[in-house]
């Protein structure tokens, strides 16, 4: 088996290369950069499997850089390692096409653990043949939704998330369960990554907020209504 390819664009010199060490020395291949200049070039000509943005960049800002790449129809899964650590600036970050994000100062450790479930996730996916739950329709070949008659666009992450939602439609789901299913089960996650995961795909999949498709149950977890 191929080893994966990570592309690694961080400003600090020291934090790109102690990046790259530490993932090259987890068995990845690993290209790195210091600004955006020519990453976009790179990503359409390279089979690349996954990519680590730092936000701050000269001349750029990194969520708006993988924003413009999701646009030019470049979805290859993404990592913000990021000092804006907020929780207004982690959903921004998942808004512009985060597959998972890492605040700063981070460990060698946290990264590798990190890399290793998107990894897992993005790159085994889910086999089945199309799902559906009330009005929604899953189609995990091609990776289409659709809420009624919403063409919804999800992240690889919220797509996975749903669809183990609606896998396990008549359970009430842990946090502790979603994070092992579809974060991949390492314990650097924290519940409020979770909450924000789940209030993100509602928005996508009920803009208007009339369908109620998930329900919190206080204390306990999420289920489908």
């Amino acid at each position: 088996m191929s080893k994966a390819m990570i592309v690694i664009v961080e400003d600090e010199e020291d934090i790109l290369e102690l990046l790259e060490y530490n993932l090259q020395k987890e068995g990845y291949e690993t290209v790195g950069f210091l600004n955006t200049k020519t990453v976009g070039q790179l990503l359409e000509e390279e089979e690349v499997d996954l990519l680590l943005m730092d936000r701050n960049l000269p001349g750029a800002e990194g969520s708006e850089f993988v924003q413009e790449l999701r646009k030019n129809g470049i979805q290859t899964p993404v990592i913000y390692l990021s000092a804006k650590n907020k929780d207004s600036d982690i959903e921004e970050g998942f808004d512009r096409g985060a597959d998972d994000y890492i605040t700063k100062p981070f460990s060698p450790k946290e990264v590798a653990m990190r890399v290793k479930a998107v990894l897992k996730r993005t790159k085994t996916g889910f086999n089945q043949e199309t799902v559906s739950y009330r009005d929604i329709v899953m189609n995990p070949q091609t990776r289409e939704v659709n809420a009624g008659t919403l063409n919804v666009e999800l992240s690889k992450l919220e797509f996975d998330l749903l669809l183990t939602l609606i896998k396990n439609q008549n359970i009430v789901l842990d946090r502790d369960f979603l994070l092992e299913h579809v974060w991949g089960g390492d314990d650097v996650y924290q519940d409020k990554t979770v909450n924000v995961a789940i209030n993100r795909l509602k928005d996508k999949i009920d803009p208007k907020k009339e369908k109620e498709y998930i329900k919190t149950v206080r204390g306990v977890g999420y289920t489908l209504c």
